[in-house]
């Protein structure tokens, strides 16, 4: 009770102004490789306002890029969508290529302000720099080093001068790890806001076990340690969720009920607490079977299809 006491009061020092943000994660491309269009971020997002229960209340979705699927620099189509949906958006810019396609990630950004005005930039709730490139970088050596993530938050906040996404928060997504390591301390510093991915059922290593009776407790003790090292800045939960079809890993089993388990304890406190929380995710396949599945709904259309698992709390 005296970790949980705690956790709410971490949580409860960076409330937003009315309630939390509630979203999901979207990629730009199916999980076939085919890039999505208007009507099917439309789709995702008409889904999750649908969700039973909820009183339409998921109505944001993070994205990982601002670029069309097969354009260059034109802007994504999930923008005219959020439009359309009455949607919002955490932007992405994919911070983990060159420094040239970095560059067509703000001439996306600049195109969609041109083209779509404050329909557009009063639905953005944030932009994120990169997508756990820190992560990468020291495990892959494919992702950007805290160098070139400070160089790019600074490019993104000259492109944003003076139009109408200035003043929107502006920051970085990755692993909570990633934000406790000094060596990264300079991006935080860097950052309007943290935004944190962490998955418990990844943590095979740790004290207690990664079952799903140690996640709650696992999944907190991230955040924790992630607001201690933010240096004051609010710490938004990007991405989290638990796989309802995958391997076992450690003591850590996929499946429906464990999902439940950890929406329940994990999703509703922060919920409950006014965290910002974007879940990975409402479908992870339209089709095709995947290994791991995370999605809280499963294959077929999105709106049509019932919920795997109980979205309440």
């Amino acid at each position: 009770m005296q970790f949980f006491a705690s956790a709410l009061a971490v949580a409860a020092a960076f409330p937003v102004a009315d309630a939390a943000i509630k979203g999901f994660n979207s990629g730009s491309t199916f999980s076939t490789g085919q890039n999505k269009q208007q009507i099917d971020f439309a789709y995702e997002m008409r889904a999750a306002q649908q969700l039973p229960g909820t009183d339409g209340a998921w109505t944001s979705v993070r994205l990982y890029t601002t670029i069309q699927g097969g354009t260059t620099d034109s802007p994504i189509s999930a923008i005219p969508a959020a439009i359309e949906t009455k949607s919002t958006l955490l932007l992405g810019l994919w911070a983990s290529e060159t420094s040239d396609v970095f560059q067509n990630e703000l001439n996306a950004l600049k195109n969609a302000i041109n083209q779509y005005g404050t329909a557009f930039t009063d639905l953005v709730t944030g932009i994120s720099v990169g997508s756990e490139d820190l992560y990468r970088t020291s495990t892959s050596g494919v992702g950007a080093t805290p160098e070139q993530i400070v160089d790019y938050i600074s490019k993104t906040r000259a492109v944003i001068k003076g139009t109408s996404l200035e003043g929107k928060p502006v920051g970085h997504v990755d692993t909570w790890d990633a934000f406790v390591s000094r060596a990264n301390s300079a991006v935080v510093s860097a950052c309007d806001f943290i935004g944190m991915d962490a998955y418990p059922y990844y943590q095979a290593s740790t004290v207690g076990g990664n079952g799903i009776g140690n996640a709650n407790a696992t999944f907190w003790k991230a955040y924790t340690d992630t607001v201690a090292a933010a240096q004051g800045k609010p710490v938004w939960i990007t991405e989290t969720g638990w796989p309802i079809v995958g391997d076992t890993i450690g003591e850590a089993v996929p499946g429906a009920g464990d999902a439940r388990t950890f929406w329940e304890e994990t999703v509703c406190h922060a919920l409950a607490t006014n965290v910002n929380i974007y879940y990975f995710q409402l479908q992870t396949s339209q089709g095709e079977l995947v290994n791991p599945d995370w999605g809280v709904k499963g294959a077929g259309n999105v709106v049509e299809q019932p919920v795997r698992f109980q979205v309440t709390c």
